[in-house]
């Protein structure tokens, strides 16, 4: 089948929103990359090369930078919407003047809003007037924009209350080097997106305090259960946290040096505080904010979450990283089993 070529808004110009527009011009769309920053917006136009984020990676002509949201609006259908959780609400409020039509919203952030606990598609469908807005669809998965900037071979999940949309976005970027599934299942899809980057920053605890694979295995592997034992409360299938945006993106976010939660995570392991993480960090640690609002998540659903509780006592009680751990290690004994158990029963899959 012959996709349409479309002229595509890429809003946000970090590393990610670059390598998905890398991924929508080898399939040939014209890629209109926004972003506030002026100096950097000129030196895409004029170098072909985002080099704070990106650097040594050659874009493509066909991506135009712009630092205008009324110009990189006109004409498009599509918007991929690649900001940090914190600012997907202004910068929708600013977009919203410059639009004309209904249009399908892709976002490619991983977070949830504290205090109103809203996923990321909440947080659209919130601010969008229902006039303008025709489908949000998520994508999400295992994917460092350094390897997909350079062409590695990566899988991913797109997911929308329409599947019909849903299937839009698969094809247009789906390619020999970006292969892309669908799921109907958006709360899973968004939930095991968001909190897996609560337990990359507990692994990178744990590697900056110089314990070993097997505290990082037991940590990936009890960190995965309190992301379904949430989830499933919320309304998600458990078998979507088997997949790419469950144990797939858990793995690749907990175990990579490319992954900014990770790192973050192992500099509090090695002594440093939030405040000089985050400033020497120099990027958007999602898992930070997504911490405080899994752990009020977690008191509103009633579920255990240790690693998210202790994670939380760290980031916002000023415990130190290694007490934590100590006191994770000597919880209750209970039987492995027993989270699968429950959440079958609650599925009525027992």
């Amino acid at each position: 089948m012959q996709i349409q070529k479309e002229k595509i808004a890429v809003i946000g110009a970090g590393s990610w929103g670059t390598a998905l527009s890398l991924v929508l011009a080898d399939n040939d769309h014209e890629v209109r990359l926004w972003g506030h920053n002026r100096d950097q917006i000129s030196e895409i136009n004029a170098t072909h090369m985002n080099k704070k984020y990106l650097p040594e990676i050659i874009l493509p002509e066909t991506i135009v930078g712009y630092d205008s949201l009324e110009e990189v609006l006109k004409e498009v259908n599509t918007i991929i919407l690649a900001v940090p959780t914190k600012a997907i609400r202004e910068v929708i409020k600013k977009m919203i003047p410059f639009l004309e039509n209904p249009l399908t919203i892709v976002h490619v952030s991983k977070g949830i809003e504290p205090d109103t606990l809203m996923r990321i598609s909440e947080m659209i469908e919130d601010e969008m007037p229902e006039s303008l807005l025709q489908d949000v669809v998520v994508l999400s998965g295992p994917s460092h924009a350094e390897e997909v900037s350079l062409r590695q071979p990566t899988t991913v999940t797109v997911s929308s209350k329409s599947m019909e949309a849903a299937e839009r976005v698969q094809d247009l970027f789906i390619n020999q080097h970006f292969r892309v599934y669908t799921n109907p299942d958006i709360i899973g899809v968004e939930v095991g997106g968001a909190l897996k980057n609560i337990i990359a920053l507990a692994a990178g605890i744990t590697d900056g305090l110089g314990y070993g694979d097997n505290a990082k295995a037991a940590l990936i592997t009890r960190g995965l259960a309190e992301i379904a034992r949430l989830g499933t409360k919320m309304g998600a299938s458990p078998l979507t946290f088997s997949g790419l945006t469950g144990i797939g993106d858990l793995i690749v976010t907990s175990t990579s040096v490319h992954s900014r939660n990770w790192r973050a995570g192992n500099l509090l392991g090695k002594g440093q505080n939030l405040d000089e993480v985050l400033e020497n960090m120099g990027m958007v640690v999602e898992g930070v904010r997504t911490t405080k609002a899994a752990y009020q998540l977690a008191e509103k659903y009633g579920v255990k979450m240790p690693i998210t509780t202790a994670l939380y006592n760290v980031l916002f009680n000023h415990a130190k990283p290694k007490d934590e751990v100590d006191l994770l290690m000597t919880r209750v004994k209970t039987h492995e089993m027993e989270d699968l158990a429950n959440v079958l029963v609650e599925k009525g899959l027992e």
